[in-house]
């Protein structure tokens, strides 16, 4: 008797149970109380095949459903440990690449601080060459401005002593008489023979 109740078995049992509720049912309910048996005889022969029927499927396909629902239980088993395998792994690398976002900004802090600084300098030695070059124009042009000078007064001194010859030579023309004239070129001759 256990065995008949054991877990396989069970839910023939309950079909043949609601089977001959039903027929019960019918039966309770016909007016003529139970003398119509032909139509009993076959309610009953009706009612015997479909439990052969479902026994037969049962026995038949009892084992395949039980591998299908194992094997299922199994498949979805595996899948739900592959996607925890999965979710694991894909937090990894979440946070692998996190990692390296994280240090891949702060690189590009770094080379932005460096570029910055570099920039920094740049436009200091920039400012520094645009002065040495501003103080190298001052002194070039401080120099020319002095051979400029110093050329326009050895002019100046030219001119002014050849003006100087001319009004000499001017003033000496009008106040020099004949005489005085020969008594210079007579003085001029003396002094060249006693030198020689």
């Amino acid at each position: 008797m256990k065995k008949l109740l054991s877990l396989p078995w069970r839910p023939l049992l309950f079909l043949v149970f609601m089977v001959l509720l039903s027929v019960s049912a019918v039966y309770a309910s016909s007016s003529e109380g139970g003398h119509d048996s032909k139509k009993w005889t076959d309610l009953a022969w009706k009612t015997f095949n479909f439990i052969v029927l479902v026994g037969f499927l049962y026995w038949l396909l009892a084992a395949k459903i039980k591998a299908f629902f194992v094997d299922r239980r199994k498949d979805i088993k595996e899948s739900l440990e592959n996607t925890s395998t999965q979710k694991n792994e894909a937090e990894k690398k979440y946070r692998e690449y996190s990692e390296k976002i994280d240090k891949a900004s702060l690189e590009i802090d770094g080379i932005f601080e460096m570029i910055k600084a570099q920039g920094v300098a740049e436009k200091q030695k920039i400012i520094e060459d645009a002065q040495k070059v501003a103080q190298k124009m001052k002194e070039d042009a401080k120099a020319r401005i002095e051979q400029e000078l110093q050329k326009a007064s050895s002019q100046l001194r030219i001119e002014a002593v050849q003006l100087s010859v001319k009004m000499a030579e001017q003033i000496l023309k009008r106040n020099i008489t004949e005489q005085d004239h020969e008594a210079m070129v007579k003085e001029y001759m003396d002094k060249v023979v006693s030198k020689n």
